[in-house]
């Protein structure tokens, strides 16, 4: 069985002294962090390019998906991240969610909600605070939770002014961009 600490108790080898010496590097490969295994800083787990899992994810850290995940992923205080490779086909509860993959399905990021120019949602958006950087591809309804209390204005000024406080902001299909 694999364990986290394995990694760590392992030392990395360093190159240094055969590149300063400008001798050719050996041929055996240098281990790289085990945070570097993730594609993500923060993340302490990952799924890659090559894994695929159907049914239900669940945990309290940090996800890395650039794999093929299709159920449900439920991250109850930890972060999301859909690599530029991942497709994940299920309903997303996280603290924090991270898209520059492929999502099909409905996220739930209690705090932070956030596509990339390479993410593509086809589903319902349900958090407090969302980034879209141009090029990213969103099909389907946003609701921002504020927790806090509506104010007491018209739809109408909220809406012009392109903010919602607790309500629903539909998108048409089509990029950000448009």
């Amino acid at each position: 069985m694999w364990k986290k600490e394995d990694v760590k108790s392992q030392p990395v080898r360093e190159n240094a002294s055969a590149v300063s010496s400008g001798s050719p590097a050996p041929s055996t490969p240098v281990r790289e962090p085990s945070g570097a295994l993730s594609g993500s800083p923060a993340a302490s787990a990952g799924i890659s390019q090559g894994i695929r899992i159907k049914g239900e994810v669940t945990g309290s850290e940090d996800l890395f998906v650039d794999g093929h995940v299709e159920g449900k992923v439920n991250l109850s205080n930890g972060s999301l991240t859909v690599g530029p490779n991942g497709d994940v086909k299920a309903d997303i509860f996280a603290r924090e969610v991270i898209v520059r993959g492929r999502v099909d399905g409905k996220i739930v990021g209690r705090e932070k909600i956030q596509l990339w120019s390479t993410g593509n949602v086809a589903g319902d958006l349900q958090t407090e605070r969302l980034t879209i950087e141009d090029g990213a591809v969103l099909r389907g309804r946003v609701e921002i939770e504020t927790g806090k209390p509506l104010d007491k204005q018209p739809e109408a000024r909220g809406a012009a002014a392109g903010t919602s406080k607790g309500g629903v902001v539909p998108v048409s299909s089509g990029s950000a961009a448009d």
